[in-house]
């Protein structure tokens, strides 16, 4: 569980987007931001959360948000899924985990009775300010837009 909470400044982040290019927190000052954490590419909950934000990708930012998903994939896996699902929004490639460590969703998951290290599915909603506004910890894949605009009442 992410040890950050609403009303915390958002952690500096860095990192290569799927065309190799550095994205970085800066880059949205002055903006919204959905900043969303998701485990793998090309998986099924993954897949759903990634087309609902896209499906829903002109509405947001009509409302002023811009879209950025991190996984710890490489650029190359990143591509490969933007291109299978024509998504409108980068993906950042977080190889090393330094972003997804940042806010706390790295960490410890157990799955029958398996324990591992991986990403837990939060996405986290940073003002213009660079102030985490929201924090959704239980993320609906299949509807997670519809579940941001509710969260803003918008």
């Amino acid at each position: 569980m992410t040890p950050l909470k609403e009303g915390d400044k958002a952690p500096y982040f860095e990192g290569i987007n799927q065309d190799g290019k550095k994205i970085t927190l800066d880059d949205f000052k002055g903006k919204k931001l959905i900043l969303y954490f998701y485990p793998k590419d090309n998986t099924s909950g993954c897949t759903a959360e990634a087309c609902s934000l896209n499906d829903s990708y002109s509405s947001l930012t009509e409302k002023g948000f811009e879209v950025v998903g991190v996984s710890p994939d490489s650029a190359n896996s990143h591509l490969k899924f933007i291109a299978k699902y024509n998504l409108a929004f980068n993906l950042i490639a977080d190889t090393e985990k330094k972003i997804l460590e940042a806010y706390g969703v790295w960490a410890e998951k157990k799955l029958y009775g398996r324990t591992y290290m991986g990403v837990v599915r939060t996405t986290f909603i940073i003002n213009a300010n660079g102030i985490i506004e929201r924090i959704i910890t239980k993320v609906n894949t299949k509807d997670h837009a519809k579940q941001i605009l509710e969260e803003f009442k918008i």
